[in-house]
């Protein structure tokens, strides 16, 4: 591999890499403040690194044949973010692919396709009122679904998980909960953070 070839790598990695960093406040927000998840050809953004963000760009080629590159998405996240948008699952990769390759590829108004694409949801009211969850048993199954409500939360989320019943437990038990709570022999850790408050008798995550 010759200097130059090597030098156009790296800084096509590093592009890749800048577009990824700046990807991810946007797709943050965007959940937390509106509920709207990013995805990419179904892969979902939600608490990714700007590695996830990278490899699922690259994953488009399995579908299209090709490479999405993410100086052709970072430009729908960013007017995403600045849209009055309904909670909803976006798919911003095949929303790119449809822009630069589809049906919108003769367009040059990226606001007028986004609008027409997502007629929907734009300017939409949120009429769904959120919804209260208590898990009953703090088996498997249980940790896994409160492992799935908690990593989602958010001020839009629709569904809140406000206690979970068990039973009645020793000296340590909260300890034992959060830990199990915490880690996963299948699925790994918990992408969040819990404390235990005795006080209360309460398991505090993510905020809640």
């Amino acid at each position: 591999m010759n200097q130059q070839v090597e030098q156009d790598l790296q800084k096509s990695w590093q592009e890749r890499q800048e577009y990824a960093e700046r990807m991810l406040p946007l797709i943050g927000k965007l959940y937390r403040n509106r509920a709207i998840e990013i995805s990419v050809y179904g892969r979902s953004l939600l608490n990714a690194s700007a590695i996830d963000v990278i490899k699922a760009h690259r994953s488009v080629r399995l579908h299209e044949g090709q490479k999405l590159r993410l100086r052709e998405s970072f430009p729908i996240v960013d007017a995403l973010s600045v849209l009055q948008l309904a909670p909803a699952q976006i798919d911003v990769g095949k929303l790119a692919w449809e822009f630069n390759y589809g049906r919108g590829k003769e367009q040059t108004d990226l606001g007028a396709f986004l609008n027409q694409e997502l007629s929907d949801i734009v300017n939409q009211g949120d009429e769904q009122a959120p919804q209260d969850v208590v898990l009953y048993g703090f088996g498997r199954i249980g940790r896994l679904l409160a492992r799935l409500l908690i990593e989602r939360q958010g001020t839009n989320n629709k569904l809140r998980l406000r206690a979970i019943v068990v039973r009645g437990g020793g000296d340590g038990d909260l300890e034992k909960r959060a830990s199990l709570l915490r880690r996963d022999s299948v699925h790994g850790p918990f992408n969040g953070s819990i404390t235990v408050d005795k006080e209360r008798n309460a398991l505090l995550a993510n905020g809640s």
